[in-house]
């Protein structure tokens, strides 16, 4: 049980470092990165708020996923409602400053691609599942053999595209987000030394058949899926 406690932990703070992240890159007032272009587009488009949004186009991403064979797990579930909620909840706080410039505003979006790599480390991590945007871009990687980056990036230049057309801003900082946020993820996965397609995830009726017997003292209790593959 203590175990499970700490993979949902690591869900959910993985979740929050995501919305914070995009936060940040917002702030650093050069250009919304791509998946902001998209959501702010929609936000405007649609008339709901942006944390709204995302909770939409996350179910579009989940269902896309599904499709190209990534299983629907509890940790999809929670980033398609809990980033949202965390984005709508951090922007009210505004905590977060503005930077007041281009000097200021170029190493603060590299700062809040960071922050969203470390959240991919986490909370793909916790073998709940991957979240909407990376259960596509792992998908990709296991369906194409590409680099995890070059998926990432793919599919972010593809979200800017479409949030433009829908009305979101662009800028130099939209740039520096298409190209940068793969090569960031890519990184991050290498220091730490972390493979997303060897994390075997649990799906959701795995994960509350998990919950059940340790609530019930099940002989299987002290089984986890997920662990990296050996």
């Amino acid at each position: 049980m203590k175990h499970l406690i700490f993979r949902l932990a690591r869900l959910v703070f993985g979740l929050f470092l995501y919305a914070l992240g995009i936060v940040v890159t917002i702030n650093a007032n050069i250009g919304y990165s791509p998946w902001d272009v998209f959501h702010v587009g929609l936000a405007n488009t649609v008339g709901i708020s942006l944390g709204l949004a995302s909770i939409v186009s996350g179910v579009v991403f989940v269902i896309a996923g599904f499709f190209l064979g990534e299983k629907l797990g509890l940790g999809t579930l929670l980033n398609m409602v809990l980033i949202g909620i965390f984005i709508d909840f951090l922007m009210r706080l505004k905590l977060i400053p503005f930077a007041r410039n281009f000097i200021i505003g170029i190493p603060a979006m590299l700062a809040g691609l960071c922050i969203i790599s470390l959240a991919s480390f986490f909370y793909i991590g916790s073998g709940f599942g991957a979240g909407p945007r990376d259960s596509l871009m792992v998908a990709l990687k296991r369906k194409t053999g590409l680099p995890v980056g070059l998926c990432r990036g793919a599919i972010e230049l593809l979200a800017v595209l479409v949030g433009w057309r829908l009305g979101g801003m662009l800028g130099v900082g939209t740039i520096i987000a298409a190209l940068g946020i793969g090569l960031c993820v890519q990184l991050t996965f290498k220091l730490l030394k972390f493979d997303p397609t060897a994390v075997r995830h649990e799906t959701l009726g795995a994960t509350l058949r998990n919950l059940r017997s340790k609530s019930g003292s099940h002989p299987d209790a002290g089984k986890s899926t997920g662990e990296p593959k050996t």
